[in-house]
């Protein structure tokens, strides 16, 4: 006898959104993960932001083939009545059909090993130079190249994350914990819950942990009104210190950016010691005290005290170089008030990355983030293919009348330093008034 299907509307999905009675859809079938939620490798902010809605597209872009297999365990019997595609969708689902039959995801190039390869040498370079050398403009390249390093251990952490860029998977681990953890004093675990937030989530000013720099940057004047962060778990507050700060920041842009990895640092030991879901913790901690103990121990060999602030601050600087370029693809770009949707995974992407364009000999420097737009909508794509895959989403997004933006890096930066000067004009419009702030008078009072 034929199994008798059952049914439920897409309003009826919705009431299952919260911790503990968590429903997904994927391809018309009906999922409960509510209990799946606590072992997600991807963490249970990705569920709980799409919670009670279709996700056929986020899964098929964040997930490998080989996870369908497991869906079937959480499937609760229900079928979703009005499931629809959008013809954006079918394109978009085709393409990654396409994609996967030829085999890019597999295959990553040796790339990997080129950059540990560099990343070992740069590192015995920094090492000897301090150790092996008076010269106090040897010690200050070195400080440079260690930045440097820094960068280029990122964007093996950003691969890693992502996709697996190691023939094991416990291989891959040692990989994240190294290039993360150890040499650069960030936590993979704390890169992989915000990034992939992000990723869902993208340009959403509730959503978006990329967007929330309060109080220091806002990208629009949205966050005047003191919006509720669903990452942070917390109200950004807009008072009068945030007004004060967010007037300056097209000038204060750059020099923030060169000390940035601060924040980096500090948001890792947040995450954490705190109760939140964790994988390997424990690892996690073990990696960040070995970054904490030969970086301090590297910088208190050199000579004296100028010398060891010079070091590191060559090294904040030049890595600054890598939080620029994370800003440039979103700041400048569209956003949004609200939780993200399932169902135009294309259209978010694309509405709200910007692409870097540069020659083919530069895709060293920019780590696969020049095709923001193509790393967004297939973010399992290792980037040596994303220049190869770059016509194809082009001509999609044209098929649809999609955004494909692109600009030169000058470009880019003028974009996004003009967005900040915009949100930084609106702030001192001093006809909106918030508490008030002693310095904010003082410099801001007519005459």
């Amino acid at each position: 006898m034929a199994e008798i299907k059952k049914y439920i509307t897409s309003d009826e999905l919705k009431t299952h959104n919260k911790s503990g009675d968590l429903w997904i859809c994927i391809q018309g079938k009906v999922y409960d993960v509510s209990d799946w939620m606590k072992t997600h490798p991807g963490g249970d902010l990705p569920l709980l932001n799409l919670a009670g809605q279709d996700v056929t597209d986020a899964y098929i872009a964040l997930h490998p083939p080989s996870a369908w297999q497991y869906l079937d365990k959480f499937f609760n019997g229900y079928y979703l009545k009005d499931y629809t595609v959008s013809n954006v969708s079918k394109d978009y689902r085709k393409l990654y059909s396409e994609f996967n039959k030829m085999g890019l995801f597999e295959k990553k190039g040796h790339g990997v090993l080129i950059s540990l390869l560099f990343i070992a040498m740069l590192f015995c370079v920094c090492v000897y130079g301090v150790l092996c050398s008076e010269s106090c403009l040897v010690h200050l390249v070195c400080g440079g190249l260690m930045g440097f390093l820094w960068i280029q251990s990122g964007w093996l952490g950003h691969d890693s994350g992502h996709y697996q860029i190691m023939v094991d998977p416990k291989f891959n681990r040692i990989a994240q914990i190294l290039t993360g953890n150890c040499l650069a004093g960030i936590s993979i675990g704390w890169w992989k819950r915000n990034h992939t937030a992000h990723h869902i989530a993208v340009n959403s000013l509730e959503y978006d942990p990329d967007l929330q720099h309060m109080p220091l940057f806002v990208v629009s004047s949205k966050f005047f009104d003191s919006i509720t962060s669903k990452y942070y778990e917390r109200k950004l507050n807009f008072d009068s210190l945030t007004r004060f700060l967010v007037s300056y920041q097209h000038l204060t842009y750059y020099p923030v950016m060169c000390i940035a990895r601060l924040n980096l640092f500090a948001q890792s030991f947040v995450l954490l010691l705190s109760n939140k879901m964790v994988p390997n913790r424990g690892e996690e901690l073990l990696g960040l005290l070995v970054f904490w103990i030969w970086y301090p121990l590297l910088v208190s060999c050199l000579p004296n005290w100028g010398e060891r602030v010079m070091f590191v601050l060559a090294s904040f600087s030049v890595t600054g170089i890598q939080h620029v370029q994370f800003t440039l693809n979103h700041f400048s770009s569209s956003v949004y008030v609200g939780e993200p949707r399932g169902n135009d995974w294309f259209e978010k992407q694309t509405n709200g990355t910007l692409n870097i364009t540069c020659s083919e000999f530069m895709d060293w420097f920019h780590g696969g983030l020049q095709f923001q737009i193509e790393h967004h909508l297939f973010p399992r794509l290792p980037r040596c293919h994303l220049r190869k895959i770059s016509p194809f989403v082009k001509d999609l997004c044209k098929k649809h009348g999609l955004p494909y933006d692109s600009a030169s890096f000058y470009k880019a930066n003028e974009m996004t330093v003009a967005t900040l000067r915009t949100a930084a004009l609106q702030a001192r419009d001093l006809t909106k008034p918030v508490p008030k702030n002693m310095v904010w008078e003082a410099l801001n009072h007519p005459g």
